[in-house]
């Protein structure tokens, strides 16, 4: 681990939604020098600079020069870099210059003890989950563990807290494939993981599916042998390597779709089923609530707060959020959905009619059978982005093989800007059902990132109930 007072260090990707804030206002904490380069420019990054106005930081913006590593120390690299395709990352390489990342910074440092989630849909409904449940039994007397902290990719920055996290707190950690993928460094895995499911994503940047789910299998590659690996049933999660099955502290969970009850098998965390009463819906929720109740058993929390907290919990902005109602139509916003098995998942949720937005930029999925479970689940469609022609496609070719909803099919419709296929959901559904964005693709066609979308999308049904 290398002492940062003192040094010279290079932030690789600063983010126009911050990303690289963090990271760098705590390495100038540490009393680094700090560098930061960024591919796009100034303007492109104001909002990000602001949050940097009066820290000692060097910039070089618009591109990234090798120059900028002479007399480097480390080099910190954001996720969102394409380490296989950066000429300056391969530079910093070839000069045998250290590099690290934001999460790794965090892991060498943390004391408490953490729990790591990870998966290709759901994980952070999960951690957010598990973070509620495990709040909430903190509050309990019987309460064996400290502080709960709750952070990595969900959103929140963790490396500010760490003088305060102690040894008997528990951390809970979103954790992406590319940061797992970085973790491998350290030869690292969290003394908790957790597995939602395995399924296609993220191949324009892993390459192959081999690749991708062994980038996910190092959250439990590194455990030691007191460590606990805590995996659904079924979900694919066959495709991930490193022997987890024979493991001897493995955790099961699952749900009885016909009983709705929470099922958690292996050691002394196996108990009754429980059946607990969600705020949010689809069977998906469930699965996430069952993973949550395996962690909180690990951890000695009692069933009935467990279970208590999770019909407490709201669910999360962007992730089949709940956004109003108008003329008797209820819109949800899933506008986290970017890849197509996030979205079935979600149109799974519902029964009834459906109308979907759908598309945005390209990914490299396969839309195959995201067209067929559309053509059989959907009311109408609305097909949008640089990917609407392949999704439509899809449900052509699934409906043209006998695929296809009670009234024959959905309405496939084609909207060139969003505003138009917002109102095009809006004027195909009828009272009684539900608008759902849930794209199954990237934003970054029509948009910064998929919180811009989904927040766009809300302002428009604000806008209809205004009205």
């Amino acid at each position: 681990m290398i002492e940062l007072a003192g040094k010279r260090v290079v932030v690789m990707g600063l983010g126009r939604f911050g990303g690289g804030i963090g990271v760098t206002r705590w390495l100038c904490a540490q009393g680094a020098n700090v560098h930061v380069t960024d591919l796009s420019d100034e303007a492109h990054l104001a909002e990000s600079l602001k949050a940097l106005a009066g820290l000692p930081v060097t910039r070089r913006l618009g591109s990234h020069d090798i120059t900028d590593l002479n007399e480097c120390d480390l080099l910190v690299v954001s996720p969102a870099v394409d380490k296989a395709k950066s000429e300056f990352f391969k530079a910093a390489v070839a000069r045998a210059i250290p590099w690290s990342s934001e999460m790794n910074l965090f892991l060498e440092r943390c004391r408490g003890r953490i729990v790591g989630i990870t998966g290709s849909v759901g994980k952070s409904t999960t951690t957010a989950m598990i973070g509620s449940v495990l709040e909430a039994a903190a509050k309990q007397p019987n309460w064996k563990h400290g502080r709960v902290w709750l952070g990595g990719n969900i959103g929140k920055s963790l490396l500010d807290e760490l003088p305060a996290i102690a040894e008997r707190d528990v951390v809970v950690l979103e954790l992406s494939s590319f940061q797992l993928e970085d973790a491998a460094s350290l030869k690292w895995s969290p003394q908790i993981a957790v597995v939602t499911n395995l399924k296609e994503n993220h191949l324009d940047r892993h390459g192959t599916m081999a690749a991708y789910a062994a980038a996910k299998a190092n959250i439990y590659r590194y455990q030691t042998a007191n460590d606990v690996l805590i995996m659904p049933h079924g979900n694919g999660v066959d495709g991930l390597s490193g022997g987890w099955a024979g493991r001897k502290n493995l955790i099961r969970y699952s749900i009885d779709p016909e009983t709705r009850e929470l099922v958690v098998e292996g050691g002394a965390v196996a108990g009754p089923r429980v059946k607990p009463t969600l705020a949010v819906p689809g069977l998906h929720n469930l699965q996430n609530a069952a993973a949550a109740l395996a962690v909180s058993r690990v951890l000695g929390v009692n069933d009935a707060v467990a279970i208590e907290a999770l019909a407490a919990f709201k669910g999360l902005v962007h992730r089949l959020e709940y956004v109003g109602e108008v003329g008797d139509v209820k819109y949800y916003n899933d506008s986290k959905a970017t890849t197509p098995d996030a979205a079935m998942t979600s149109l799974r949720a519902f029964d009834g009619g459906v109308v979907v937005l759908v598309g945005g930029s390209d990914k490299g999925n396969s839309f195959t059978e995201f067209g067929r479970l559309l053509a059989q689940r959907a009311k109408a469609v609305v097909c949008m982005g640089d990917t609407r022609e392949k999704i439509a496609a899809e449900i052509r070719g699934a409906i043209a093989n006998g695929l296809r909803n009670p009234s024959g099919g959905p309405r496939v419709m084609f909207a060139t800007n969003f505003g138009e296929a917002t109102t095009m959901a809006r004027e195909a559904a009828a009272r009684g059902d539900v608008v759902l964005l849930s794209p199954g693709c990237a934003s970054y066609d029509w948009f910064s990132n998929y919180e811009e979308r989904g927040e766009t999308f809300r302002r428009h049904v604000s806008a209809w109930q205004g009205g």
